[in-house]
């Protein structure tokens, strides 16, 4: 039975040995997608990393675990966190697991009512502060060097020894490492913990290659592909809308070591990327995830990724429940219908005729 990312990966994670604080995390599928593929112009196999199964709906989840158990080993009363949402919502169901308080700063009116719902069901103590993320990272690091409680944000590094696992997982599933790695970038916990992750395989003999890796930001959220930190950073995709991330320099350091890219790629395209992965594959994502897409196909369209790559693997951050506001605004209504036959048939016939091979009137007639 799966017991969460510690119990399967602890010979590889620099963590505390007690039992862990878990929500049976990890262990998410990793989904081949040839119609997306064929879509993009990309012939290879590609394949799709679901984060949005973990327990709280993110990859957030991983790093959560590792991060509250070495809270509690160490004495922790309490956790701290600034968050545009996931980090929120983990944050807070893992410090209820663990019977201890969460405090989380997110910036007022710049996120996902689905992540808010989360951290407040969980029992969070949300604060809701009139500025971006970055602005709430400061009052967070600040706070954490006068009073006795734990930060659980990606600066702190047994996050990273949780996110890492993602990688040991895609190896595990492939049977190898992929040639490139494609993930959303925000405030580069992931990309460095993924290369972290990697790298630590390798040295293990467990794959003999490490894939190159691609960055992907939010035009309007994009420090590490501008060179300079981006002060009111925007985006449709509020989880990577971070203009100063806290791991830059080591995601920078990871791109380069592994011979990879950093791209930029507009709202619009991430739209269409998240169009994409529902209407193709059955995957309904946040939009951050399918940033991630978006980039992979600018690279591919720009010739940075060669259409003769054999395996790319594409990490989708967090579920499309996280952000359901996107698909409500930007979708079509339902149809109303009235409760009768005669009714219903005429609203229904030219929606069988437009999606249905008809072979024979009696299909639709009954």
């Amino acid at each position: 039975m799966w017991r969460g990312i510690i119990h399967a990966y602890r010979p590889f994670l620099r963590i505390a040995s007690i039992d862990p604080i878990t929500l049976h995390e990890g262990n998410t599928p990793l989904l081949q997608a040839p119609r997306l593929a064929r879509a993009i112009g990309f012939s290879g196999s590609l394949y799709l990393k679901y984060e949005g199964l973990n327990p709280t709906g993110s990859f957030k989840d991983r790093g959560m675990t590792t991060a509250l158990t070495q809270a509690i080993a160490e004495g922790a009363r309490a956790v701290i966190c600034a968050s545009t949402g996931n980090t929120a919502a983990s944050a807070a169901a893992y410090a209820a697991r663990a019977a201890i308080p969460a405090i989380v700063l997110v910036p007022a009116g710049k996120i996902a009512l689905g992540k808010l719902a989360a951290a407040l069901a969980y029992g969070a103590k949300v604060l809701a502060v009139e500025g971006n993320f970055d602005e709430a990272l400061a009052l967070v690091r600040r706070a954490v060097e006068i009073y006795p409680i734990a930060l659980v944000n990606s600066l702190n590094p047994y996050r990273l020894e949780g996110q890492q696992t993602a990688a040991f997982e895609i190896c595990d599933q492939l049977g190898r490492a992929p040639d490139w790695l494609c993930i959303p970038v925000g405030n580069a916990g992931n990309i460095t913990a993924y290369w972290k992750g990697f790298r630590a395989y390798k040295q293990a003999g467990r794959i003999p290659s490490l894939p190159r890796l691609l960055g992907v930001q939010a035009e309007g959220a994009a420090p590490l592909v501008l060179g300079h930190p981006v002060d009111r950073p925007e985006t449709v995709a509020t989880a990577i809308r971070i203009g100063r991330p806290a791991r830059g320099a080591e995601a920078l350091q990871a791109v380069q070591e592994s011979g990879g890219r950093f791209i930029a790629v507009s709202d619009e395209e991430i739209m269409e990327a998240w169009r994409m992965l529902a209407a193709l594959e059955g995957l309904f994502v946040e939009p951050a995830s399918a940033a991630s897409i978006a980039g992979l196909r600018r690279a591919l369209a720009q010739g940075v990724l060669s259409p003769q790559v054999e395996v790319i693997v594409a990490v989708l951050t967090g579920h499309g429940l996280k952000d359901p506001e996107i698909a409500l605004r930007t979708l079509s209504s339902p149809i109303p219908v009235q409760a009768q036959w005669d009714a219903f048939r005429r609203v229904l016939e030219p929606i069988i005729e437009k999606s249905v091979p008809i072979t024979s009137p009696q299909e639709v007639r009954g």
